[in-house]
């Protein structure tokens, strides 16, 4: 089995590379990543002189390439995304061409040599829960509230699409907030854990009560391989961590976790468009597919903390470099 992972430079796709050679040690993994400034090749170092892996430097917009590729694969799974609200409201374009024009190049690419494709999704498209609204599932209605959610939404349909017109070999999957190793720094719980590292606050926007549903990457990944294998064509799957959170109690939940000081949290401007509550039901998949999340928020914070800790090598650099500087103290705050 060849599959082609696009992607899997960056945050959850190279998780789901490492599980592919845990629970699959006949599969052969081709990772396709245009390496932007969250795809990295240091997040893959530990897979990259592995006999069953190969790296193509290239993006899906790049149609031939991706022809190329898909042709030579029996599935297709899909990571590459620009993925970051904030970033989305500066900047939308780069989430219109990667998130809807290089997915429709996949399916097209599926669709024109017949191959088995899984598009990796997110539950900001059905927009924002209520405290006491039914959680996120299968049949929620789509109701996106900015830029990176309304791109992601758009690809979805794309996929939906081609299933009922080109008989695309499809599925979908939708996941909440995940976290774990190699977390870019720009998202909240990396900032969090490496602000505490370097004796910065950690910065909330808004008051705080925001509610996010929090997820290892390994947890999804394993949910991505249940799919992919006995997940039925044309199906919608929706996978959450059982783990709700304030953001404010999620930043003191690591504060705690670190030891550090309660006046470690400050309280900024909020964003525009901030979604109030995500949660998912994951009834369906783990009904259908025997999936549930294996690791608790507890446990999955102290060993990304213990990470984070074992290698300030991968992410000072980032924190460090002038872009990173400048996107931070335009959308979060200064750093001392």
């Amino acid at each position: 089995m060849k599959i082609l992972v696009t992607g899997g430079c960056g945050f959850i796709g190279s998780h789901f590379i490492r599980v592919i050679f845990e629970k699959r040690p006949d599969w052969q993994v081709v990772n396709l990543d245009a390496l932007t400034y969250a795809g990295n090749l240091v997040n893959t170092l530990d897979i990259q002189t592995h006999s069953r892996y190969r790296f193509v430097y290239g993006s899906i917009t790049d149609k031939n390439l991706v022809n190329t590729l898909v042709s030579e694969s029996d599935i297709v799974v899909n990571f590459a995304a620009e993925t970051h609200v904030d970033r989305s409201l500066m900047d939308n374009e780069p989430f219109i061409l990667t998130n809807i024009l290089g997915v429709q190049r996949l399916i097209d690419a599926c669709v024109k040599y017949g191959k088995r494709f899984h598009h990796v999704s997110t539950d900001e498209v059905f927009g924002s829960l209520g405290p006491d609204d039914p959680k996120f599932h299968e049949k929620t209605p789509y109701d996106p509230r900015n830029p990176y959610s309304a791109t992601k939404a758009a690809s979805d349909h794309l996929v939906r699409a081609a299933i009922h017109s080109h008989a695309l070999r499809g599925t979908i999957s939708n996941c909440t907030n995940n976290y774990g190793p190699y977390l870019y720094p720009e998202k909240f719980l990396a900032i969090a854990i490496t602000n505490i590292m370097e004796n910065h606050p950690i910065s909330i926007q808004g008051d705080g009560r925001q509610i996010r549903d929090w997820i290892t990457a390994r947890d999804h990944s394993l949910g991505i391989l249940a799919v992919i294998e006995k997940g039925q064509i044309g199906h919608t799957y929706m996978m959450g961590g059982n783990a709700e959170l304030s953001i404010a109690n999620t930043a003191r939940a690591v504060i705690k976790a670190m030891g550090a000081r309660d006046e470690m949290l400050i309280f900024t401007q909020d964003r525009p468009g901030q979604d109030r509550r995500y949660a998912i039901d994951y009834t369906k998949i783990n009904i259908e597919l025997g999936w549930k999340p294996e690791v608790t928020f507890e446990q999955g914070l102290e060993q990304m903390i213990d990470w984070y800790r074992q290698n300030e090598s991968w992410w000072r650099p980032i924190k460090q470099s002038s872009g990173y500087r400048k996107w931070y103290e335009e959308n979060i705050g200064r750093l001392a």
